[in-house]
């Protein structure tokens, strides 16, 4: 007989790229695994999946089973809710994905304030360089920048604009540039993050400009002086005084502020980065889920400034 954790172990591999992925997820030993998926696979007669030490993938009768699984632990998983007709006090797991940074200083906040409001309810966040595509089991993702070739449903939770800045002593040091072009001639740090050209700058003169037509977009390959994949470090460093990092405003709005840093070109657009909710379909969102994306619409704008 197939079980629940046959399902939870199909569901798995099929988002994980190996064996000791998928054990992380499940919370048990590669070779525990591994002697399950051999039982599975003995008490259906077939291979669900070819592995090496390195990675795994799915036969094309594993992939089947997986789907299937996972649709049958989303609706055991929502199964009490289509019994709380008096009782409508949301309960279960929901799980989201969101990038460190933004995650950790603005999502968390708001969450807190989600749980109290529903106190049946166990949220897991899940925090991730690359949230999305990497969603694993997240019952929703919260993303920031462009999203491409998604099939789920992408909210726009607050727009986000990303500001060039630099520390007042870096401007003193080299100068302000005056135009995109001037920065080829300066130090920049760049953010890799979801698997962008991150040192291929878009950017447009803002309507009413003199030196370029409105509305004109142009591109500039920058050679960074620092490279990371932590918004938050990159910032650090440009108040540091170690040269320009082109971030995004949630994050360097408050060091504008509190003149750790200053905004250069803000007669220039760059390309915006929104905060984005990525949730399933409405055919395949849960009660927990549709909460969850009201409560951060209404909620998010405000604390993404």
């Amino acid at each position: 007989m197939i079980s629940i954790e046959d399902l939870q172990l199909a569901a798995a591999l099929a988002q994980a790229p190996s064996l000791s992925a998928a054990a992380r997820a499940l919370n048990v030993t590669p070779p525990a695994l591994s002697m399950r998926l051999r039982k599975l696979e003995a008490a259906l007669g077939l291979a669900l999946a070819t592995r090496s030490a390195r990675r795994l993938s799915l036969t094309p009768e594993g992939e089947r089973f997986a789907a299937e699984a996972a649709a049958l632990l989303a609706r055991i998983e929502a199964l009490p809710e289509s019994f709380q007709h008096e009782d409508r006090r949301l309960s279960g797991t929901l799980r989201i994905a969101a990038p460190f940074g933004y995650g950790r200083d603005r999502l968390a906040p708001l969450l807190a304030r989600f749980a109290r409001l529903h106190p049946r309810l166990r949220l897991q966040l899940d925090l991730r360089e690359t949230p999305w595509p990497d969603r694993h089991d997240a019952d929703a993702v919260l993303h920031i920048g462009t999203v491409r070739d998604s099939s789920w449903v992408a909210r726009v939770l607050a727009a986000n604009e990303r500001w060039l800045c630099a520390s007042p002593a870096y401007l003193r040091a080299h100068g302000t540039p005056q135009a995109p072009r001037e920065l080829l001639s300066h130090a920049c740090i760049c953010i890799r993050e979801n698997e962008e050209d991150v040192t291929l700058w878009h950017f447009r003169r803002l309507a009413g400009g003199a030196a370029a037509r409105p509305g004109a977009r142009e591109s500039l390959r920058i050679a960074p002086a620092l490279l990371t994949n932590d918004g938050s470090v990159a910032r650090h460093w440009a108040e540091q005084g170690l040269g320009l990092v082109l971030r995004s405003e949630w994050d360097a709005a408050e060091a504008v502020a509190r003149g750790t840093l200053v905004r250069v070109l803000a007669d220039w657009q760059f390309d915006s980065a929104p905060v984005t909710l990525l949730v399933p379909t409405r055919k395949g969102r849960s009660a927990r889920v549709q909460a969850l994306l009201q409560f951060l619409e209404q909620s998010a704008g405000a604390g993404a400034k």
